[in-house]
């Protein structure tokens, strides 16, 4: 194994223990006849998702549906920094599962519609680096998406490396809950205008 392909495993991994902090609360498939009330759970209520403590550091969860997770970035480049993760320890895209490919595909264009929206910015990255060489910090597949406002802060390295500490701030506790509940709330109308469009196709 090379070196800059070493990975830890799934106990250490710190996304893992944010999908086992907060665990999907249905059994059933996320796709079929429970659509509207699965989608609607896979979105925490307030009093689960503001439990930012169940992990060290803490979470910032907008979403945790059967396959898949969105949580702010605890050191952003910018506000509204999110990351969207299998629940499920896969280390590279290569790596992921086909319901599970299905399940980002359906949620990232409305969490990006959802950054996009409680952020004010509608420019924006998607970033998935894919190893160590590909500046892969975390070794559990995610995607990052990162708005670009008009004026964004000076990065001393140029390079994709710029996704490790010591280029960005931390995140304060605060402004994560804040910026994960209207995330939450977005994300919740972003939903029901998914479902009335499936509605109405029917």
């Amino acid at each position: 194994m090379n070196e800059t392909d070493l990975h830890y495993p799934p106990d250490t991994c710190p996304f893992c223990s944010i999908a086992a902090a907060f665990p999907f609360p249905e059994s059933a498939r996320l796709w079929g006849s429970g659509d509207k009330e699965l989608l609607a759970r896979s979105v925490p209520g307030e009093e689960e998702a503001d439990k930012v403590e169940r992990t060290e550091p803490s979470s910032f969860v907008v979403l945790r549906s059967r396959h898949v997770l969105a949580f702010l970035d605890i050191l952003p480049m910018v506000g509204g920094h999110l990351l969207v993760t299998t629940r499920q320890h896969q280390v590279k895209v290569a790596d992921m599962q086909a319901v599970e490919s299905r399940e980002i595909g359906f949620w990232l264009p409305l969490l990006a519609r959802t950054v996009s929206h409680v952020t004010g910015v509608s420019d924006y990255n998607i970033v998935q680096n894919n190893g160590a060489r590909a500046a892969q910090v975390v070794p559990h597949v995610h995607f990052h998406i990162i708005p670009r406002p008009a004026s964004m802060p000076e990065i001393k390295n140029k390079s994709w490396a710029m996704f490790g500490r010591g280029q960005r701030d931390d995140l304060h506790d605060e402004d994560g809950k804040k910026m994960a509940g209207d995330m939450r709330r977005v994300l919740r109308e972003e939903v029901e205008k998914e479902l009335e469009k499936k509605a109405a196709r029917l």
